[in-house]
């Protein structure tokens, strides 16, 4: 499978991992439309390289993301914000049947920070800067900022980076749990690769049902949330997977998953 040339992204593999690079440094890898799309073309394409294990997101430059082009946003209309781009794409990304990470570094604002909570996992530079500014410019947090980020900051803390303007800064943002480890700049890459490689001892099914059960826990109730694991259990005890694993932990070897 050949890989398509990019406008506004940069797209490798490197050791099972897929990297989506946001290019725009000259406008602080803010998202337009053509990035949006590129995005989704690039995880479409991961999606299908059963090479790629895990996908990583990153930014060019001294920002991981700006959130959405200003330029753009002065065209936007009502009837374009009823029916935005963004939010789809960062659904698409929250729900990847891949474990994504979050390789942030300097500026994760607006859209930024919002991408990053799509991600399961994420990684931080020892200069980040965490905010949701866009009340400053007459609209909202509109890619699941009022949403998704409340659902791992808690509500009092988003009012505050929302209706105050706070930033957070790496440190603060891993001891509220929204980042898991906080890196040089020289070390993000080789971090995301370390955490890469411990997925990759995991069963490929078994990580992709359990993401779905744990992102579905906080929309539905707990009885029902247990059905739902029993279910997705009972589905993975069926797999040569679990087999495989079960295997290969009596026989003190790393199991070879394959999938299925």
């Amino acid at each position: 499978m050949n890989m398509q040339q990019f406008n506004t992204l940069e797209v490798q593999k490197k050791n099972y991992v897929g990297w989506i690079i946001l290019n725009r440094p000259d406008k602080y890898n803010a998202f337009n439309e053509e990035m949006m799309a590129e995005i989704k073309d690039a995880l479409s394409y991961f999606k299908n390289d059963k090479d790629v294990k895990v996908v990583s997101f990153k930014g060019t430059g001294k920002t991981f993301a700006s959130g959405a082009d200003i330029a753009d946003l002065q065209k936007m209309t009502s009837l374009d914000a009823l029916f935005p781009s963004m939010q789809p794409l960062y659904d698409l990304i929250y729900n990847y049947e891949k474990p994504t990470i979050a390789a942030i570094q300097g500026y994760a604002f607006g859209g930024g920070m919002e991408l990053a909570a799509a991600c399961d996992i994420r990684v931080a530079t020892n200069n980040v800067k965490f905010g949701l500014p866009e009340c400053k410019l007459g609209v909202m947090p509109g890619a699941g900022g009022t949403q998704r980020i409340v659902r791992l900051l808690g509500e009092a803390k988003v009012k505050e980076l929302v209706f105050l303007g706070d930033v957070l800064d790496a440190h603060q943002a891993k001891q509220l749990g929204f980042v898991s480890e906080v890196v040089s700049q020289d070390e993000l890459d080789e971090t995301v690769l370390a955490l890469a490689g411990k997925i990759l001892e995991r069963g490929s099914l078994a990580l992709r049902v359990s993401k779905l059960a744990i992102q579905r826990s906080s929309d539905i109730p707990l009885e029902v949330g247990l059905l739902l694991e029993n279910a997705l259990q009972s589905f993975l005890f069926s797999t040569e997977d679990k087999q495989e694993g079960v295997a290969a932990f009596l026989e003190k070897r790393k199991p070879n998953f394959t999938g299925v």
